[in-house]
């Protein structure tokens, strides 16, 4: 490239420089000019296709209405057992009253990852309006306060998370034990989330066969950009087993490949079933 050249590019530059390009743009920045800064940076700027949807409304199920809630519950270690036994005792309750629209799926303690943590998840058949009439009928039902009241003497901390389910998961089930559960959890980069449901829509059929997805969600309250996937398996060794199996089908190293840039942290927790627990 001879300096004529590079004058017609950037007709402030008049110093002799390498042949390199990436040292013209070095120079270029330090061009004090307004209007050729507005020049210059409209190289560099990306067109960004309109959304059309929200992320929620595209990934999630259509043909039901169900919102879900996940709560991580730290206790102290001595409550442990006193936690368990109340959690049995209000679920079944609620249980054997129709008029609340919600239901536990699923209640563990964990076993591998942080300890002395329970998990609970939650559906509310009828989305928002559901949530909102249960949490309206809990704050007058005196028994449940009571309750409320005597599990925060056991509680070290407390967090939720409402969520979505993917449209092209499993719908979570009962299923008979024993079986241990793996919650494995990945913060997505912003703005992502499409992406990886359009390679998990894929890559869902590699772990299917040994019946171990049991569900797929994606936060809308609380932390944002959050994916949980809900494994179960026999035991540990089964788990190893049907993991590496997957490596071998062709296509689920593709799906690997193309979802870990879009993460930014993840984390898996193995957890065992409470006794009162629908999925054990």
């Amino acid at each position: 490239m001879n300096h004529l050249y590079r004058e017609e590019i950037c007709p402030q530059i008049r110093v002799s420089c390498p042949h390199k390009l990436c040292k013209l743009s070095l120079e270029c920045s330090f061009i004090q000019n307004k209007d050729d800064e507005g020049w210059l940076s409209s190289m560099f700027a990306h067109k960004v296709d309109a959304r059309k949807d929200a992320h929620s409304n595209l990934l999630s199920k259509k043909e039901t209405s169900n919102l879900y809630k996940i709560q991580f519950h730290n206790v102290k270690p001595e409550c442990m057992e006193a936690y368990n036994k109340m959690s049995d005792e209000v679920q079944k309750e609620l249980h054997r009253d129709a008029s609340y629209p919600c239901e536990v799926i699923g209640s563990w303690n964990n076993w591998y990852g942080e300890q002395d943590q329970a998990v609970h998840l939650w559906r509310y058949s009828g989305g928002y309006p559901a949530l909102t009439e249960c949490l309206r009928k809990l704050n007058r039902n005196t028994a449940y306060l009571a309750f409320r009241k005597e599990r925060s003497k056991m509680l070290i901390s407390r967090r939720n998370q409402l969520l979505l389910e993917f449209s092209f998961w499993n719908e979570p089930a009962s299923r008979s034990g024993p079986n241990i559960y793996e919650l494995r959890t990945y913060q997505l980069v912003p703005g992502t989330m499409i992406e990886w449901g359009n390679h998990w829509a894929r890559a869902i059929k590699y772990r299917q066969e040994n019946n171990e997805a049991v569900g797929g969600f994606f936060t809308q309250i609380g932390e944002l950009y959050v994916v949980h996937h809900l494994w179960a398996y026999k035991d540990l060794q089964s788990r190893e087993e049907t993991r590496n199996a997957a490596w071998l089908k062709e296509g689920w190293d593709a799906n690997v490949h193309y979802t870990m840039p879009l993460i930014q942290k993840m984390e898996s927790r193995i957890m065992i079933p409470m006794e009162h627990s629908p999925l054990q």
